[in-house]
């Protein structure tokens, strides 16, 4: 399979998957060796494809030079939730297919972000789509670059990236995540950040509205409170961390 990105930027389906266990850090997907600043500038220098430049935050792509072969990827989680009518509209295909990726050219591109996150049910998967207009019409693929990663292909076209079971992979950047599976308190409180950080609850929150508010208290005192599943809950703090501080006294 050819897939396009950046309408004229191509890579073919080949080889194995990326044998890279994928980290969320609640608010952005990455999936590489790199365990520091340094290492990353260092895998961005020999590595081609789409990156952010300054103030330019598109999603990262990257292929090793010589092989051009895909070596990692970055993904960041849209601002926006879909509502739970166009979240239930994501086609469920039957399977991922895993595969590598072989790029046609070594040459840069953009690989815009996504605008939409669409949530599964108790946000078992989380799907980044270039817009909602892509529901309007089958998938064609799921291609597996990753572990519970796949990109999403409609008329050869990537659109959309998704991640199954993201609470198993919650961890700090740079850092591995834990092997032990998650908490059930920590997949609720997953989706309750979530809601947090997203629109149209994060809308109410930064309008001060008294019940939105109400959960951001409730969230930070309830990770606060959590014992168990430690690394994965002060992700968790941390994504909310500025929200709770700038709204505290309100």
């Amino acid at each position: 399979m050819r897939l396009t990105f950046d309408n004229d930027w191509h890579a073919t389906v080949s080889g194995e998957p990326l044998p890279i266990t994928p980290c969320f850090s609640g608010d952005s997907l990455y999936i590489a060796h790199y365990t520091d600043v340094k290492a990353r500038e260092r895998f961005l220098l020999a590595t081609f494809g789409s990156q952010e430049w300054l103030w330019d935050t598109p999603d990262v792509l990257r292929f090793d030079k010589e092989s051009r072969k895909l070596a990692g990827a970055e993904f960041q989680l849209p601002g926006e939730s879909a509502s739970t009518e166009d979240s239930a509209r994501v086609p469920v295909l039957s399977a991922v297919s895993p595969g590598g990726l072989t790029a046609d050219e070594v040459r840069d591109f953009r690989l815009e972000m996504c605008e939409v996150l669409c949530r599964a049910p108790g946000d078992a998967v989380l799907t980044g789509l270039r817009d909602l207009d892509v529901l309007d019409e089958p998938l064609e693929a799921r291609v597996g670059i990753a572990p519970d990663t796949a990109l999403l292909v409609q008329h050869g076209t990537v659109v959309g990236w998704s991640l199954t079971d993201p609470a198993r992979y919650l961890t700090q950047v740079f850092a591995a995540p834990d092997h032990n599976p998650p908490f059930p308190a920590t997949r609720r409180l997953l989706t309750e950040c979530l809601d947090l950080i997203t629109e149209p609850l994060i809308d109410d929150v930064m309008d001060g509205e008294p019940a939105a508010l109400a959960r951001l208290r409730a969230a930070d005192q309830a990770l606060r409170a959590q014992r168990e599943d430690r690394s994965r809950v002060d992700v968790l703090l941390a994504l909310i961390a500025n929200l709770v501080e700038d709204y505290r006294n309100w």
